[in-house]
């Protein structure tokens, strides 16, 4: 099993990054801040205006390093990596399933997994809250039941996305019965996004970005395009395959970290900047809710298919790895990541 890298995530204005003796240094203002083993990490994430050597994306390359450039709230502006792992077989089978009967089987497993996981999250907080909000939540998780149901006789991706677009409707009907909160800068409401039109919105749609950024990092370190999905329809710059694999690790992964957030008042309405275009965390906002999210990755769980004990961050890796598996014929289908 692969061990879990560190991922870089630099914030600071005016960054240099550069290579010395296999090592990732980090200037600002000229002046040297960190020096990082290379080996210790697997991606860097550079969300401000910084810069880097053309060497150091080499370097990286060479180190199987993922490079990404997002704006300060996370935005995605391109992404830089080595050589391509894998083989071209594993490829071949990949983008011969588009648009087959097989493509059908791996969407529907996907969402499958995504109305579980979305009911499973319902029913956790439904047993830790009020009598209102536990009826609310008990509700729509039986509604979410229904949808699952339907998932059987689909017998398209069309028909599937339709399923999947009813059953997130459901689920975010019932995401402010999930806080706990007094302040009403930080409810839900509806989901929005490009721009979001909330705190709570704003919030999903950062922890989504880092999500999007592991997926698709672990696609191509098992050899699969992150572009060719199945789910998502094509579009060049679009990571059609990393977005479908998100779908079923969303609410456990993203929604339960953002809803645990706001409940322990780690994130509140006064860490976001109201002033721009659209609402942006602010800089030490952000610099927490990623020092969260990688002491979330390093917890560890039980693996529902694979029954090994493996750190939250290795759940793209493992379900990437399942989807390569079957793509050579060594497992029957795509097994979805159930959480219990």
């Amino acid at each position: 099993m692969k061990k879990l890298g560190n991922v870089l995530y630099i914030m600071t204005e005016g960054s240099y990054l550069h290579c010395e003796n296999k090592s990732i240094c980090v200037m600002v203002g000229g002046m040297e801040k960190t020096r990082i083993p290379a080996h210790t990490i697997e991606a860097i994430v550079c969300l401000c205006n910084m810069s880097v050597s053309t060497p150091f994306m080499g370097f990286c390359g060479d180190n199987g390093i993922s490079l990404s450039f997002h704006s300060d709230n996370g935005r995605f502006y391109g992404r830089v990596y080595g050589q391509v792992s894998g083989n071209v077989l594993l490829r071949r089978k990949q983008y011969q399933l588009i648009d087959s009967c097989e493509s059908v089987e791996i969407v529907r497993n996907i969402i499958l997994g995504k109305i579980i996981n979305s009911r499973n999250v319902l029913m956790k907080a439904s047993r830790n809250t009020t009598e209102e909000k536990s009826l609310i939540l008990k509700e729509q998780s039986e509604k979410l039941l229904e949808q699952e149901k339907l998932l059987g006789s689909a017998q398209n991706i069309d028909s599937i996305r339709g399923i999947e677009g009813a059953a997130a409707s459901i689920y975010f009907r019932a995401f402010d019965s999930m806080l706990k909160t007094d302040e009403s800068e930080m409810l839900f409401e509806i989901r929005s996004r490009r721009p979001p039109e909330n705190r709570v919105n704003a919030l999903l749609s950062f922890t989504y970005m880092l999500l999007k950024n592991d997926m698709q990092s672990a696609l191509e370190s098992v050899g699969i395009d992150p572009a060719a999905g199945y789910l998502h329809t094509l579009r060049p710059g679009r990571p059609s395959m990393a977005l479908d694999l998100m779908e079923e690790l969303r609410s456990p992964l993203c929604d339960r970290f953002v809803i645990s957030l706001i409940n322990l008042k780690q994130i509140t309405a006064s860490d976001f900047d109201t002033e721009g275009i659209e609402l942006t965390l602010k800089d030490k906002a952000r610099r927490k809710v990623i020092q969260e999210w990688q002491l979330r990755k390093k917890e560890t769980i039980m693996h529902p298919y694979l029954k090994e004990k493996i750190p939250i961050g290795l759940i793209p890796y493992c379900q990437a790895m399942l989807l390569a598996r079957h793509f050579r014929g060594d497992i029957d289908g795509y097994p979805p990541f159930i959480w219990r």
